[in-house]
């Protein structure tokens, strides 16, 4: 669970979280899209293939300006507030919903108190957001790389996305829930808290997914052949290393901390307002 507020039934819960979710997608593009661009533009861009993310900020604003760095920004705003409340939604829905079954509710042996209704709820919450994610990422990829795409291909890369959210989100949940057990006084602080705890948690997420997220990017971006995820993986390392698959993960790992910390700010104390006004009653 993402809160530590008295839950509702399963269907309410859902209902809130799909109404604070929006919060957090819109304030999540608003303060990383700039990181977002200069990440994609290492990863999927001929002529970016090489410059650090400094070098890649300063070309992108001297040939672009300011809205450089901003190109893209539409889809992901307008989806990202959409995408993100379905994924908190779908989340909060399931995990309540398990709360009826003790299998959902056993502990799993070796991971300090972790249920098995979150990676349920998080395997549903990460592809109910892959499916309205992946066309929308397609759409912002190819902006920001300065391409155009047809209706025919938004959902190209899309088994590349629901792996990546999969892993991405299900160890979101896994940190946020740990930090919710274990830290619950920090949790639940009106600031500081949420900033630190989302932060940290997305961020380990990323850098676990990482290379998946870079053959994303690839894939959507239309760069090198078209060929199967494995044999990208395997030729990025082969011609990289690890720094191959890495790429980007500078300004993305900033992106990561700065926006989830501050959207988490934003929908925790929407979540405590939810039960102030006492909707969940």
């Amino acid at each position: 669970m993402t809160h530590n507020e008295n839950r509702a039934s399963w269907f309410k819960e859902g209902a809130i979280a799909l109404s604070v979710g929006v919060l957090y997608g819109t304030t999540s593009v608003m303060v990383g899209h700039p990181l977002d661009t200069i990440k994609t533009k290492m990863q999927a861009q001929k002529g970016f293939e090489s410059t650090s993310m400094i070098r890649t900020c300063l070309k992108t604003v001297r040939t672009q300006g300011i809205i450089g760095l901003y190109r893209g920004c539409v889809p992901p705003m307008l989806g990202s507030g959409i995408y993100r409340s379905v994924q908190f939604s779908a989340f909060e829905a399931a995990y309540t919903y398990c709360d009826r079954y003790a299998f959902c509710k056993k502990e799993i042996p070796g991971t300090f108190g972790l249920q098995v209704r979150v990676i349920l709820a998080g395997a549903c919450g990460s592809t109910a957001r892959a499916i309205i994610e992946s066309p929308l990422e397609l759409a912002k990829i190819r902006r920001q790389t300065g391409q155009t795409y047809q209706l025919k291909d938004v959902y190209k890369g899309f088994s590349v996305t629901w792996i990546r959210t999969l892993g991405l989100m299900g160890m979101y949940f896994i940190f946020i829930d740990s930090f919710r057990r274990n830290l619950p006084h920090l949790f639940s602080s009106p600031v500081l808290g949420p900033f630190l705890l989302s932060g940290t948690a997305a961020t380990l997420a990323w850098w676990l997914v990482w290379p998946i997220e870079n053959m994303k990017s690839q894939v959507q971006g239309n760069f090198g052949k078209d060929q199967p995820l494995k044999t990208r993986l395997a030729m990025t390392f082969r011609e990289r290393g690890i720094t191959g698959l890495y790429r980007g993960i500078g300004p993305g790992t900033l992106r990561s901390f700065l926006a989830n910390g501050t959207s988490m700010i934003v929908m925790s104390n929407a979540q405590k307002l939810v039960t102030k006004l006492g909707l969940r009653d």
